[in-house]
């Protein structure tokens, strides 16, 4: 069996999970959240924990497992907790700023740049050259930042650019004169 998809999801207290026709529903403190689970795939409550369960032993259906398996146990983990994503600006005179629900940063370009702040998503910006991107879906979390860093990815020569906190740029040595 798949060492992820077998292990059970406890839910918390204060979290309701429902399972409708492949539809799971997810409500916690923080919102709700729904996803469609593969029809392959059958999803179970027993006593305070969801266990996901596969038809077959062929590798679509290994593969399935974990991955539904994730999902639901983000999804739990969303309504309870939520997640963020950190980023970094680094560059002269590069800076954000929030104006209402909308992002603006200068990062180098003749104009500054809107970046519209999506439903279930909140972007905080603590510090000129921080952003923090807020929500209980992990994976709109992660398209938001990822679509912030895409403005200005960090170059490998000075590490100019919107990064993530714990992001590693790998640095090059440029040229020397001959």
């Amino acid at each position: 069996m798949s060492r992820i998809g077998k292990k059970p999801i406890d839910i918390p207290d204060g979290v309701d999970v429902k399972i409708e026709k492949g539809i799971i529903t997810v409500k916690g403190p923080k919102g709700q959240l729904q996803r469609e689970v593969h029809r392959d795939m059958t999803v179970e409550i027993q006593d305070k924990q969801i266990l996901v369960k596969r038809p077959t032993d062929n590798k679509t259906h290994k593969s399935l497992h974990g991955l539904t398996r994730s999902l639901i146990a983000n999804m739990v983990e969303g309504v309870t907790k939520g997640f963020e994503k950190r980023l970094e600006i680094n560059g002269v005179g590069y800076r954000a700023a929030k104006q209402g629900k909308k992002l603006v940063l200068t990062v180098g370009y003749s104009h500054p740049v809107e970046i519209e702040e999506p439903e279930g998503i909140e972007i905080e910006v603590p510090a000129n050259n921080k952003i923090t991107v807020k929500g209980i879906d992990k994976e709109l979390v992660g398209i938001v930042a990822a679509n912030i860093r895409k403005v200005r990815e960090p170059e490998p020569y000075k590490g100019k650019g919107i990064k993530y906190e714990d992001e590693q740029i790998r640095r090059k040595v440029g040229k020397t004169g001959a």
